[in-house]
């Protein structure tokens, strides 16, 4: 049973999107010279997981871009909560020494 609702959403959902069965996910065919723009899914790859139709491109801009938030945030998330090990982790730490890593004792 779906929900009444009188105007415009407040915030965009985000839809269940699959890969493209033409373009495999791609966003392009091989022809025999040349790569061409799939028309399955106006060259995104992706198409509606419930009709397996592609979306409208405003709507596909959009889902596109929640798409990239959310990798984002999650990216960050991820380099917030890892720490560094390594050679990578002297360079996020004080270098007490100085210049070069060398200890001048004034002698």
């Amino acid at each position: 049973m779906m929900k009444k609702q009188h105007g415009p959403a407040f915030r965009k959902d985000l839809k269940l999107l699959d890969k493209c069965p033409d373009c495999l996910g791609r966003g392009f065919n091989n022809g025999v010279f040349h790569q061409i723009d799939c028309g399955a899914c106006h060259s995104s790859g992706f198409v509606e997981a419930a009709t397996g139709k592609p979306l409208e491109l405003q709507d596909l801009v959009g889902q596109l871009s929640l798409r990239l938030q959310l990798a984002q945030r999650e990216i960050e998330a991820l380099k917030r909560d890892v720490p560094m090990l390594g050679p990578a982790a002297q360079y996020n730490q004080n270098n007490r020494r100085g210049g070069g890593g060398t200890n001048f004792t004034g002698d």
